[in-house]
């Protein structure tokens, strides 16, 4: 008898702050493009793109003056100017950029309401046939063509949290609903799912517009500005797996629908359909299996060994690595010893200090942050352990192992590979919902997943995620060919 045992996430309790307002998004009908499953287009050198930097500047441009846009309701304050900054940046940008890519005439949103939710309920407002009292969200209303936010919770617990720049990419995933009946990319029957990656999709077309230096009022660079930015879009996905009432898409979904936006246009997004997103899951895990829900492999020396049994399994080499798990391999010439999981090639061994990986891998303890992009759980940990036994692949390839831009993201990249092969059905372990996100979140903030045989990792958690994404989404010699 076989038992498949699952790396799996830690059941955690939530708050969901944003969504769509019970109006929904916006109407319109058009059959839909046909799908394409790809990661978008990587470019390798895509920081050379415009005036796009990994060091500059980030946030509001200073000495700019304020958009001369008005919100109902508004109090004149910081949190409502950085709102109509970025929707002014918002109406330049696709008034120029509708009808290149979208038929009939672009309709700019004319109508913006601002409201407190810690208001008492008598300065409530209406808003797409609700009240606000106590609603801590941002949202377009297809109704009335209207976009609201709440300055007195969410905008300023988003800028706390990640940034002005955070505040920029709610925004514009909100005008992303304005474009889509307009463009004709959606209709009553599409599916809320994808109208959120469309939005997301939409809203990255406009961060490579802001990171090119082309905004107004803002600047993004490609590290830490953009790192936070899609910290914030990991932070508001889909948190239970299992809830009939998902509507945005877990984190790798989400930030999959952002960079295909940032990297292929806005001709990208109208590839984003039912089809496209089912062929983009294909066996990876959206939901839990009944009874897995309470089950979560714990980080052990016997539960790394199985992992290492289908590893070479995935990937079988000439001389198998040694696996040691007594800690890292400390002595190892020519070569910086990776805290918790190193390898060394020379001695071809993988050496893990399984403590301190468990760590990693072990569920939050006390109350949740409803903002955080930290997505604990089991398979945070063990996407580092794979990612060493790839650098044993390459080794037994004679391909490179230093150099972040190229063994690093290599590395990251055949790590997806591996974890889109832990998913299919006779996997064993195998992945279930919510792990795809935990080797996310691990990407977007130290990213060792993504270091070369050194530690050393790209700044950029977005090219570390792309880069993963790749290998779970296009496979192996993709990777080989792009990570040279």
């Amino acid at each position: 008898m076989i038992s498949t045992q699952r790396l799996r996430l830690g059941v955690v309790a939530v708050l969901v702050l944003f969504g769509a307002v019970s109006a929904g998004c916006g109407k319109g009908a058009q059959n839909p493009p046909a799908p394409n499953g790809k990661a978008p287009s990587a470019e390798t050198m895509w920081e050379v793109a415009g005036s796009m930097t990994a060091t500059g500047p980030n946030g509001p441009r200073k000495g700019v003056p304020d958009a001369p846009l008005t919100a109902i309701n508004g109090d004149g304050g910081k949190f409502d100017k950085l709102a109509l900054n970025t929707i002014a940046d918002l109406q330049e940008f696709w008034t120029a950029a509708y009808s290149k890519n979208f038929p009939g005439t672009f309709t700019p949103v004319s109508v913006f309401n601002s409201w407190d939710a810690k208001a008492p309920r008598q300065q409530a407002i209406q808003f797409c046939g609700e009240s606000t009292y106590h609603v801590v969200n941002a949202a377009y209303c297809s109704l009335d063509h209207t976009i609201g936010w709440d300055r007195g919770v969410l905008l300023p617990a988003v800028v706390q949290k990640f940034g002005e720049m955070a505040v920029v990419m709610v925004l514009a995933h909100e005008y992303g609903h304005a474009i889509q009946g307009q463009a004709r990319l959606a209709g009553m029957r599409t599916p809320t799912l994808v109208l959120e990656q469309q939005a997301d999709c939409l809203a990255g077309v406009f961060l490579r517009h802001v990171a090119e230096g082309n905004s107004a009022h803002f600047t993004l660079n490609t590290t830490d500005g953009l790192n936070a930015v899609l910290g914030a879009t990991v932070a508001i996905r889909d948190q239970d797996p299992s809830d009939p009432k998902n509507a945005h898409g877990s984190a790798f979904e989400r930030v999959t629908a952002v960079q295909i936006g940032y990297s292929d246009g806005a001709q990208g997004c109208k590839s984003i359909t039912s089809q496209q997103i089912a062929q983009r899951r294909g066996t990876l895990p959206v939901s839990f299996e009944p009874g897995e829900e309470f089950e979560q492999l714990p980080v052990t020396a016997e539960s790394l060994n199985s992992v290492s049994q289908a590893l070479t399994t995935i990937f079988p080499i000439s001389k198998k690595p040694q696996f040691d798990y007594t800690g890292i391999v400390k002595s190892c010439s020519n070569v910086t010893a990776a805290e918790p999981v190193s390898y060394c090639p020379g001695a071809n061994k993988i050496g893990t200090d399984v403590r301190a990986l468990a760590k990693r891998g072990a569920p939050a303890k006390g109350e949740e942050d409803p903002l955080s992009a930290a997505v604990n759980g089991d398979y945070n940990a063990f996407i580092i352990f794979v990612s060493r036994y790839v650098l044993a692949v390459q080794n037994d390839r004679k391909l490179g192992l230093t150099g972040p831009e190229t063994a690093g993201l290599r590395t990251a990249c055949l790590s997806g590979v591996v974890t889109t092969k832990l998913s299919e059905p006779r996997s064993d372990p195998r992945l279930s919902a919510g792990d795809l996100d935990e080797a996310v979140s691990e990407l977007l903030s130290e990213g060792l997943a993504a270091s070369d045989v050194n530690g050393k990792v790209v700044p950029s958690g977005y090219q570390r995620v792309e880069a993963f994404r790749t290998g779970v989404l296009e496979g192996e010699q993709v990777c080989l060919s792009r990570y040279k």
